[in-house]
């Protein structure tokens, strides 16, 4: 039990807004950062640093992106802090617990990248995080550290904490840009990226809390040393969010490629009411369903792909015998349907459309007529909207149709 914990939910990283307590154990990262910046990138990589917020896209080729860029002397870097999704909230205990942590990996990325507006964009539902990260932020900006950054970049950075939207949409990264400049969170089409066209057209930096988290860490302890907490080919470490039919829900900082059985049975406790184990939500309930054949699953980006599953943000929403998959997904893509921006007619009709058939089959109303126009819905619509948002409730609908047709034909009048 000597590997929980370890790294960014340590004791020693949560406590809470209190900058000296922080400095008591953190803030060399920064210095070494501000004693050689072109070394930042190329340790970022070294030590294989993945997207912590469900992409799995390795960090060092966003940082890269927005390095390359020289037309502009305004960059931004958004701490993306939307977590909205059911089943995950890792990011709230990390904004409540480690705002000091956060707010020095996103320094060491200003330094970096030469990024002089810092934009904390948080769950304006997350109350305390906002409140705390306000109060670090005032503590930061009269320490020398933070005078040392300014001079580096040659102009001051600036901080400012912005509640999101409360669009769950408003999660996906250049509706969070939209929300900085004032705007609706509608996604925008891509090309330009946020990296070359951003922020009030400025070259933009986009990563989630976990990973920013990471930074001062690898840059204090080295590439190797964060190569070797992972398990097998795996780097790091991972908040895996434990949630549904379980003994012991919660958030377990873990090695990257910790087995799904030893997430769910030895740090969870096990099923609840010792039911059998049947099936979980890998990534929130926007992928696909993992099942018994799958316990042995390490927990990392590309072992979960390999079984045509996704990590995602590393929740688990475990489900037993017992519980009905159907009305399981309907209540997700019921939230996916309610989420939709309306930008795109596919994604408001069709998760509007997919909720209503789940429904109807749930209560036993359903016909054959209406599994048959599911399965169709989930050959037409993926790839239609501008975000993933329709991909994820198709992949949820369409992994459960398969895993667990039974349940849905049972259900059905005809």
């Amino acid at each position: 039990m000597d590997v929980l914990n370890q790294v960014i939910l340590h004791e020693n990283s949560r406590v809470g807004p209190d900058l000296e307590a922080w400095l008591q154990v953190g803030g060399e990262g920064l210095q070494i950062a501000l004693q050689d910046a072109t070394v930042l990138i190329p340790l970022i990589k070294e030590a294989g640093l993945r997207g912590l917020g469900g992409s799995g896209f390795p960090t060092h080729y966003k940082w890269a992106a927005v390095a390359e860029q020289k037309h502009s002397n305004e960059k931004y870097l958004i701490c993306n802090g939307n977590e909205d999704e059911p089943g995950t909230f890792k990011d709230r205990i990390l904004l409540e617990e480690t705002p000091n942590q956060l707010i020095e990996g996103a320094m060491i990325a200003a330094v970096a990248l030469r990024i002089n507006h810092i934009v904390f964009y948080i769950n304006p539902d997350l109350e305390d995080a906002i409140a705390n990260i306000q109060r670090a932020i005032k503590q930061w900006k009269v320490t020398e550290l933070y005078f040392n950054v300014s001079t580096h970049l040659q102009q001051p950075l600036e901080f400012s904490v912005l509640p999101a939207s409360g669009h769950y949409i408003g999660g996906e990264e250049t509706a969070a840009i939209e929300t900085v400049e004032n705007k609706f969170p509608f996604p925008r089409s891509k090309p330009p990226y946020p990296a070359e066209n951003g922020v009030h057209g400025c070259p933009t930096l986009i990563n989630n809390i976990e990973t920013l988290c990471h930074i001062p860490h690898i840059v204090k302890n080295g590439a190797k040393w964060y190569q070797d907490l992972g398990i097998g080919e795996a780097c790091g470490t991972k908040i895996y969010s434990l949630s549904g039919d379980i003994l012991s829900p919660g958030a377990y900082e873990l090695p990257m490629g910790t087995s799904l059985d030893e997430l769910i049975n030895l740090y969870g406790g096990g099923m609840l009411l010792n039911k059998k184990f049947k099936a979980v939500f890998t990534g929130g309930p926007s992928n696909t369903i993992l099942t018994p054949k799958d316990l042995d699953v390490p927990l990392d980006f590309d072992s979960v792909a390999a079984r045509h599953s996704n990590l995602g943000t590393g929740a688990m929403i475990v489900i037993s015998e017992g519980t009905g998959i159907v009305k399981r997904v309907a209540e997700y893509v019921g939230f996916f349907a309610h989420s939709s921006c309306g930008q795109c007619p596919s994604c408001k009709t069709g998760t509007y459309y997919i909720a209503m058939l789940l429904n109807k089959i749930d209560m036993g109303l359903g016909r054959r007529i209406d599994l048959d126009a599911l399965i169709h819905l989930c050959e037409i619509l993926p790839g239609s909207g501008r975000c993933p948002l329709i991909n994820g409730a198709v992949k949820v609908l369409e992994s459960s149709l398969y895993h667990f047709m039974g349940e849905y034909e049972q259900s059905l009048i005809d």
